[in-house]
């Protein structure tokens, strides 16, 4: 498909190289923002430079933020005592549209995959290792895909925390099917998966 105008094809193929959008699509939103006057499609390309330019990663959790912490690890509402180990942000905002969790994160940035070059030295462990040994955490929650590799992550993590004093150990209830990623899984079986969470054994 030919198009009259080079900036529009530009602008189709920025918008079709998003995950998820094909052409067709992105067609539909350069075409909505064509009717939009100047200060809004302004204000909406400023919150992408924006977002670019100075999103930051929280210092103690690894989370998205826009300071030095993110602002779930600076809401004093939230109980310190329970640290989720996630993979990725992403999984952050499936177990908070749950509202079943209040408790801190912790993301990892992927899990140990040893087919994809990733080891325990690649991801986020060595700081949530520290930041359970250093702090007086009670539970630790491993909210991991349910893979071969997700178990693997999870087993590594406890090798290294187990003998802590006074802490206990879980992993969210398998509701969650086998090979299945969190991001995939409706808020209410996640929900129910980190209420009824279960101790891990290793």
């Amino acid at each position: 498909m030919s198009n009259s105008s080079k900036l529009l094809e530009k602008a189709i193929e920025q918008f079709a190289s998003l995950p998820g959008i094909g052409r067709r699509t992105a067609l539909k939103f350069v075409l909505h923002l064509l009717k939009k006057n100047a200060d809004e499609v302004t204000a909406f390309a400023k919150s992408i430079t924006d977002l670019k330019e100075n999103i930051k990663e929280c210092a103690v959790c690894h989370n998205i933020a826009d300071g030095e912490i993110c602002e779930i690890c600076a809401d004093k509402r939230r109980d310190a005592d329970i640290i989720c180990v996630v993979e990725n942000i992403r999984d952050i905002m499936s177990i908070e549209a749950t509202a079943q969790f209040k408790g801190l994160y912790h993301v990892l940035g992927g899990i140990i995959s040893p087919m994809d070059g990733i080891g325990p030295a690649d991801l986020n462990i060595n700081t949530l290792i520290d930041r359970i040994m250093s702090t007086d955490v009670k539970e630790v929650i491993f909210a991991l895909s349910a893979t071969i590799e997700g178990d693997t992550t999870a087993y590594y993590i406890y090798k290294k925390i187990k003998d802590k004093e006074n802490i206990t150990v879980s992993t969210i209830a398998k509701g969650i099917s086998i090979g299945n990623d969190l991001e995939f899984t409706d808020e209410l079986t996640l929900g129910r998966s980190i209420v009824n969470r279960i101790s891990f054994s290793g």
